[in-house]
């Protein structure tokens, strides 16, 4: 009887181990604004939280809000400053003037593809260039997309001037000036509403990688693309840091093993493979595609892009920030990072 007892306090006593231990997990509620169903989703987020979950011992655990359901696109880092998301993916660009330096990232010519822009934006941050930005939360890796062009459903742009009068989606503000600049009409909205938007020809066309024509389902809607990547979109991955100084040193460590770079490249790498199964999409329908080489350098489009890098950092300049700086630096980071990428 004593025995029976005593066997039966101990399995008591493990179980009680057991709930202590499911109670102790600490679940972290990270907020994007792609598909569930998207690539980027499931292979960097949902990656990166089975990473963390994994290489925690399950103490911590990740809930994800992906589609803008926890916090709307434009509002996502700011929920990630004030705790409402404990770690939240989004566009600079949603929130416009407030990461002048980091957009030096998108100016065309700084990038060719998603792992060099990764690559570049994440030195940026690592070299002290762009630590005053993000001074009230803690950044865990910096991503970018592939070169953006431009993608219309009846009108073949093939120069500048083909966009006269046309109303098209700009991915941020100093996209949407170089745009203006060529004569479209800019119209500002968040990536999730451009279908809708589109559908009910409230748009044109749009600028965007080939990764957002496939993850948006936007291939469906367009039938002209012009490659000419005059911009390169950026995000950042961020923590409330509020939520990781409540973190043990042991979870703590886990969520910096899993920060910078590693989690950058790794990001650009499912990006640049989006791109190549997204313009494989358009081809397979049989759109117009059109590839402009050397941008910087075209007799027609050159103008306007040059234009479009001077005026934005000298707007930089007469806000006091260090533009030019900071552009060199990431130019001279886009050849190491090059470097590495043909790697």
């Amino acid at each position: 009887m004593k025995r029976t007892f005593t066997t039966c306090l101990l399995a008591a006593s493990i179980a009680g181990l057991g709930t202590a231990s499911a109670q102790a997990a600490t679940t972290l509620r990270m907020a994007h604004f792609w598909p569930g169903a998207s690539g980027i989703n499931q292979e960097i987020f949902e990656a990166w939280a089975e990473t963390v979950e994994e290489e925690s011992g399950g103490e911590l655990r990740v809930q994800m809000f992906p589609s803008g359901t926890l916090a709307k696109p434009d509002s996502i880092y700011e929920a990630a400053a004030n705790g409402i998301a404990d770690i939240g993916a989004t566009a600079q660009g949603y929130t416009a003037g407030r990461f002048p330096l980091s957009q030096i990232v998108e100016l065309p010519g700084v990038a060719t593809t998603a792992t060099q822009g990764a690559c570049v934006l994440q030195t940026l941050y690592d070299e002290g260039h762009l630590d005053e930005e993000y001074a009230d939360t803690r950044p865990l890796f910096f991503f970018t997309t592939g070169p953006g062009g431009i993608h219309t459903q009846e009108t073949d742009v093939q120069t500048p001037s083909d966009l006269e009068g046309l109303r098209i989606r700009r991915p941020t503000a100093v996209a949407g000036e170089m745009l203006e600049n060529m004569g479209a009409i800019p119209v500002g909205m968040p990536a999730p509403d451009i279908y809708t938007a589109m559908q009910r020809g409230v748009i044109d066309g749009l600028s965007f990688p080939w990764e957002g024509l496939k993850g948006f389902r936007i291939n469906e809607l367009v039938n002209y693309h012009t490659e000419v990547p005059f911009y390169t979109l950026i995000f950042v991955t961020t923590m409330n840091q509020r939520a990781y100084d409540s973190l043990s040193p042991e979870q703590q460590a886990v969520i910096d093993a899993n920060s910078g770079m590693k989690w950058a490249e790794n990001a650009g790498e499912v990006f640049d493979r989006l791109d190549v199964e997204g313009k494989q999409e358009a081809i397979e329908a049989g759109d117009t595609i059109r590839e402009i080489e050397n941008p910087l350098e075209h007799p027609d489009w050159q103008e306007p892009l040059k234009d479009g890098i001077e005026s934005y950092l000298t707007r930089l300049e007469e806000r006091g920030l260090p533009g030019r700086e900071v552009y060199q630096a990431a130019l001279a980071a886009s050849e190491t990072c090059a470097a590495v990428d043909q790697g």
